[in-house]
């Protein structure tokens, strides 16, 4: 089974196979970093033992299969012990790395499939000792399904909770989306559908490749689904997405007007993606040919000119949020502002001074508002009908914060 192979993926991999040996496996992002925020400290030592591995690109799936396999055994002797906490914390870790092992393979061979009822298996064991209420559920859509947990907030027992949609990014995954304990939306009251649309792992591997017309049906069918779930306000249905999920849920916002609001971050605006697969690390090309359903290159690069919020954005008229970086080199900060100027609804724009693609790890966003839980309360605050003003806001290198408003 062939798999895609852009040029630069093939002509630079010896560099990305140095880089790696230099600087380890997060070379283009930080997936371990967002293992270790997800699950918390245990996961220190994992990481750790993984990056020391890792000293090629083809070393990464093996050392996370067999951290994965480790976790999974540990968890099953401690529910055979009777320990369920310590049961339920390796289960939950074991899934990270399991997913984190799929990630390099780019086509649905038997080896992708596998992995994936491994990483099922171990969440859902994970779901069944949680200290929230945990279900899976399998969206309808276009004849097939899109697969997806929903999440209630710890001690819920009856009555209706609103929910935000959440959408993982390029190469995330739903089992991440939730954090172990302490999550930033249950914390809130707020349920969480961690869901993974078109082109996204189970997506693909269930013949559901990404498009922008998918996506932009995606959010109906969440919503269409959430309607049946008893617990949950019908007039309280937010969405999310980081990364390349700002755009995706951005897509899904605009195709329904039921949500009541929309906070993304990490943008990816550019139409057509040039920055992102033609200018940074080949891997997000690679990986993204095969969200698409794609393995000749040339063919992929005419499709990606369908990759754009244009035709889309001008439909927004509910509450919409966008957290990004000054200097975010996989979308340059002017197609975000102009994705911005033709949204006619109530709409913030929060621009981190000297802020890469993932916001943080600058002066800005330390000193700053932490973008992460000014989203969460940003998304809470339209939920319960507050009202906000449309304003641009740049956050300095020294926590001050410079606010437009937005013509009308």
């Amino acid at each position: 089974m062939d798999e895609p192979a852009p040029r630069r993926w093939t002509e630079q991999r010896w560099t990305i196979d140095q880089t790696i040996a230099l600087i380890g496996p997060e070379w283009d992002q930080g997936r371990f970093s967002q293992i270790v925020t997800a699950a918390g400290a245990e996961t220190l030592s994992d990481v750790a033992a993984i990056r020391a591995r890792c000293k090629r690109f083809i070393d990464i799936g093996p050392a996370c299969e067999a951290t994965a396999r480790r976790r999974e055994a540990r968890a099953e002797e401690a529910l055979a012990a009777e320990r369920p906490t310590t049961a339920r914390d390796n289960f939950y870790l074991a899934a990270q790395y399991w997913a984190t092992a799929q990630w390099p393979i780019v086509q649905n061979n038997t080896e992708n499939h596998v992995m994936n009822e491994r990483k099922r298996y171990c969440f859902e064991s994970y779901a069944k000792l949680a200290d929230h209420h945990i279900e899976p559920a399998s969206i309808p859509f276009q004849g097939k399904t899109l697969a997806a947990y929903l999440h209630l907030p710890p001690g819920y027992t009856k009555g209706r909770v609103p929910v935000v949609v959440s959408i993982p990014g390029m190469d995330g995954y739903k089992e991440r989306l939730v954090q172990l304990s302490g999550d930033r939306w249950l914390s809130r009251g707020i349920a969480v559908l961690a869901l993974e649309g078109p082109g996204q792992y189970e997506a693909a591997l269930n013949g559901i490749p990404m498009t922008t017309a998918r996506w932009s049906e995606t959010g109906t069918a969440c919503i269409d689904w959430l309607l049946t779930r008893p617990q949950i306000d019908p007039d309280g249905i937010a969405i999310t997405g980081h990364s390349f999920g700002s755009f995706f849920a951005t897509i899904a916002f605009a195709g329904d007007s039921r949500f009541k609001a929309c906070a993304v971050s990490g943008t990816v605006f550019e139409p057509g993606g040039h920055s992102i697969f033609e200018v940074a690390c080949p891997s997000y090309k690679r990986r993204f040919m095969y969200m698409c359903g794609f393995v000749d290159e040339v063919a992929f690069d005419d499709f990606a000119e369908t990759i754009t919020w244009e035709g889309s954005s001008h439909n927004i008229q509910s509450p919409y949020l966008c957290v990004t970086g000054e200097f975010d080199r996989l979308s340059p900060l002017n197609y975000t502002e102009a994705m911005m100027a033709t949204i006619p609804g109530p709409k913030m724009l929060l621009v981190y001074q000297d802020a890469d693609h993932a916001v943080g790890g600058v002066p800005a966003s330390h000193n700053g508002p932490y973008f992460l839980t000014f989203m969460s309360d940003w998304i809470s605050e339209r939920l319960a009908g507050n009202p906000m003003q449309s304003q641009r806001w740049f956050v300095q290198s020294n926590g001050t914060i410079v606010k437009e408003h937005y013509e009308k």
